[in-house]
């Protein structure tokens, strides 16, 4: 675009790559002041990286995605591009065996799962959407969001696809999260549960980085784990957090390790959703479980595509409310 401090790159993915779909889970909601997407089909990511705040966007162009990116972190986030686009994901020993899931493979070739190696930056998200509707998640996470990140290195000009300028927030660093006052948490309609989880965290977010949180770095078991037994550190390190259990830890590790396998145990929808697509039937978390065994290795994945088919069970009785602790 032609900015000063723009730094660039282009990688050729050996594979078909929707970038929507793969980017997708990072989008916390319509107005996420991390994440955008502009006019050209462009999609803006705010981070705060190892060497400092940056934005990266990433656009498919034929067969070569291209990627740009500004702010003391550019060179990290391009870098970063072909493993956040799923260049770490492994489909080896995959095979659909449901009529509906090989149907949603045939239609979305391009999933792939994203690994962002930033631990604490998926955790804090995972939090703040703990036993709440995603849209009291997403409230909370732009109120904080604008009133704690910082502007992103962006280019003047840029117009999204709700059409509004370029304004992009970094999420604040964890130094900055652990001194967020009880009133802030309360404007932003969060309960003190889940803000002294995310302080808690914010403590100690050096270790949860470390190693960077890698699906084959080792650790050992952990108890009470519906989902199987934890098989790596960067799992022991988040579940070792108070307030982080099982669903959230899957929620991060979804993203941050893109472990293919984090099955988000605990989930309102995710039960009757994956029994209604295989089954005709909803089904709890244990019946999920079952339904999922097939597919060990890969059960994130198959939820992901489950969730593409537009396989739902009917809506029964009211909607529940959205709640607002601003009030209380």
């Amino acid at each position: 675009m032609g900015e000063v401090g723009i730094q660039e790159r282009e990688w050729r993915p050996p594979w078909a790559v929707d970038i929507g779909l793969v980017l997708g889970p990072h989008r916390r909601g319509t107005g996420d002041p991390a994440f955008a997407v502009d006019t050209g089909g462009g999609y803006w990511r705010a981070v705060r990286t190892p060497d400092g705040p940056g934005t990266l966007r990433v656009r498919r162009c034929s067969d070569v995605v291209q990627a740009a990116a500004w702010g003391p972190g550019a060179a990290w986030l391009l870098d970063a591009v072909p493993e956040m686009l799923g260049a770490a994901d492994d489909l080896s020993g995959f095979e659909p065996k449901h009529d509906v899931l090989r149907e949603a493979v045939r239609r979305h070739p391009g999933l792939r799962v994203c690994r962002t190696n930033r631990v604490f930056e998926a955790l804090v998200p995972a939090v703040l959407e703990q036993k709440v509707l995603s849209t009291e998640a997403w409230r909370a996470w732009r109120y904080l969001l604008r009133r704690f990140g910082e502007p992103a290195p962006v280019p003047r000009g840029v117009v999204t696809d709700r059409g509004h300028a370029l304004d992009l927030r970094v999420p604040p660093p964890p130094e900055t999260w652990a001194r967020i006052p009880s009133w802030e948490w309360h404007r932003s309609g969060i309960e003190a549960v889940r803000a002294r989880t995310i302080i808690g965290a914010a403590r100690v977010a050096s270790r949860l980085e470390n190693g960077g949180g890698r699906v084959d770095d080792p650790g050992g078991p952990a108890d009470n784990d519906p989902g199987g037994p934890v098989d790596n550190a960067a799992e022991s390190r988040l579940r070792s957090l108070p307030g982080v259990g099982v669903w959230t830890a899957a929620e991060t590790r979804q993203r941050a390790v893109g472990d293919p396998d984090a099955v988000s145990v605990g989930d309102y929808h995710l039960p009757g959703l994956v029994g209604w697509a295989l089954t005709g039937s909803k089904t709890d978390d244990d019946g999920m479980l079952e339904l999922l065994e097939p597919y060990r290795g890969h059960r994130h994945r198959v939820t992901r595509l489950l969730g593409l088919t537009g396989a739902r069970p009917p809506r029964r009785g009211p909607r529940l409310p959205v709640r607002d602790y601003r009030s209380f």
